[in-house]
C-alpha cells in the first residue's frame, strides 16, 4: 500500500498553536464505523457514548521537560539538548545543538549549574550519550530549569517564563503519573477530574498503563510503500491492577475504549491483555485485526503518519480520509493541541 493514500491538504491555519481556554471546551467529531455516519459534538458528550460496563485505557506516561541548556565546561560555548531517554541509570540517550560536537570524555555544565554531564558515546544526526550527574534528583532539576518538547509544529516565537509554565501544565495529561515521555499521549489532554467523575457515575471504569511516548511518533513515513517504513521502539507497562480492570469489562460485554494512540500500541502488542512490561515497535496499518480495541478517542493526525495509518486500519482508510476532510471543511483544529475525534 502507497504512503501517498494518507496523504491530504490542511490549511496550516488550522494546526493548532495552543491550547483551548479549558480543557473540556475541545471539539469532538464522533465518527460511527458501521454507518460512515458523523457528529460534531464536544469533548464532554463523550459521557453519551459510554455506560457501564466499558473501561476508559488511558496513558498515564508522564512528559519531562527534556530542553535543556548549558555549555562546554572548557569552552564555554553554548549547549542545547534534548534528553530522550534514561537507557541505564544516570545515562541519557539525547538529541544535541551545539556549533561544534563535545569529543567523548569532555564535560558539559547544565541547567544553571544545577548538573554536570559527561560525553560517553557520539552517534549519528545530532544524537549522543551522556551521564548526567546531579546534588539533587535530576528530575526536580528539570521541572525548575527544563521546557517542555513542543512538536516541531507548534512554533513559538519567544519562550516567556509564562508561556513555558503554561506548556508545562497544558501540555500533560491530569493522571500523568509516571515520567518518562518526549511527547504527551495527546487524546488525554481533553479529560479533567469532572469529566472522569461524570464517566464514574455511568458506570464507566479507567484502567491506567504506561508507554513512554519517544520523537518517532512524530517521524513522517518517508518510504514510498507503508510497508519499507521501519517503526520506532517504545516502552511500556501494564499492572495486574489494569489487566484485571480491562479483562473485568470485556467479561461483562463491555467494550474496551483507547484512549489515543499510545494506549492502542501497548493493548495490541499484549494479547491476550496480561500484566507486562516490555518493548514495541508494532506498525499498524491496513488491513489489520484489532484484538484488544472496540473504540478508540483520538486527536487529528499529521498527513502520511502512521498514528493516520492507525486510525485508517481501525476506521477503513476511505472512511477515514473522508472524515479528515470533513474535519477540514468543518475548520476542527489538527494535531497536538487540537480537536479530537470518537471512533465507535
Amino acid at each position: 500500500m502507497k504512503t501517498d493514500l494518507f496523504n491530504y491538504d490542511l490549511p496550516p491555519e488550522l494546526i493548532a498553536q495552543h491550547p483551548p481556554e479549558r480543557r473540556e471546551l475541545a471539539r469532538m467529531m464522533v465518527l460511527h464505523r458501521g454507518t460512515g455516519r458523523v457528529e460534531h459534538r464536544q469533548i464532554t458528550d463523550i459521557v453519551d457514548y459510554l455506560a457501564a460496563p466499558d473501561v476508559l485505557v488511558v496513558n498515564n506516561t508522564k512528559v519531562i521537560p527534556a530542553r535543556v541548556f548549558g555549555h562546554k565546561a572548557a569552552s564555554g560555548g553554548k549547549v542545547e539538548l534534548l534528553l530522550l531517554e534514561e537507557s541505564s541509570p544516570g545515562e541519557w540517550k539525547v538529541l544535541m545543538k551545539t556549533s561544534r560536537r563535545p569529543k567523548v570524555g569532555d564535560e558539559l555544565s547544565l541547567c544553571s549549574g544545577k548538573a554536570t554531564a559527561t560525553m560517553l558515546y557520539d552517534g549519528e544526526q545530532g544524537e549522543a550519550v551522556l551521564k548526567i550527574e546531579s546534588a539533587r534528583p535530576l528530575m526536580e532539576i528539570l521541572d525548575e530549569e527544563g521546557i517542555p518538547p513542543l512538536p516541531p509544529y507548534i512554533a513559538r516565537k519567544e519562550q516567556t517564563r509564562e508561556q513555558i509554565e503554561e506548556d508545562k501544565n497544558r501540555y500533560q495529561t491530569v493522571y500523568a503519573s509516571e515520567p518518562g515521555a518526549a511527547a504527551a499521549p495527546t487524546a488525554g489532554l481533553h479529560f479533567t477530574p469532572e469529566l472522569f467523575d461524570a464517566l464514574d457515575k455511568k458506570g464507566v471504569s479507567k484502567a491506567e498503563l504506561t508507554l513512554h511516548v519517544g520523537l518517532g511518533t512524530f517521524r513522517p513515513v518517508s518510504a514510498e510503500i507503508i510497508t519499507d517504513h521501519e517503526m520506532h521502539h517504545e516502552r511500556y507497562q501494564i499492572s495486574e491492577k489494569a489487566a484485571a480492570t480491562i479483562a473485568s469489562a470485556r467479561k461483562n460485554g463491555g467494550r474496551i475504549v483507547a484512549v489515543g494512540s499510545t494506549s492502542v500500541r501497548t493493548l495490541e502488542s499484549v494479547s491476550p491483555i496480561r500484566a507486562a512490561e516490555g518493548s514495541t515497535n508494532i506498525f499498524i496499518y491496513p488491513p489489520y485485526e484489532f484484538q484488544n480495541v472496540d473504540a478508540i478517542l483520538t486527536n487529528f493526525h499529521l498527513p502520511k503518519s502512521t498514528l493516520l495509518m492507525m486510525m485508517s486500519a481501525f476506521a477503513g482508510r476511505e472512511l477515514m480520509m473522508n472524515a479528515y476532510e470533513t474535519a477540514v471543511q468543518n475548520h476542527y483544529r489538527f494535531f497536538s493541541y487540537g480537536d479530537c475525534m470518537l471512533i465507535l
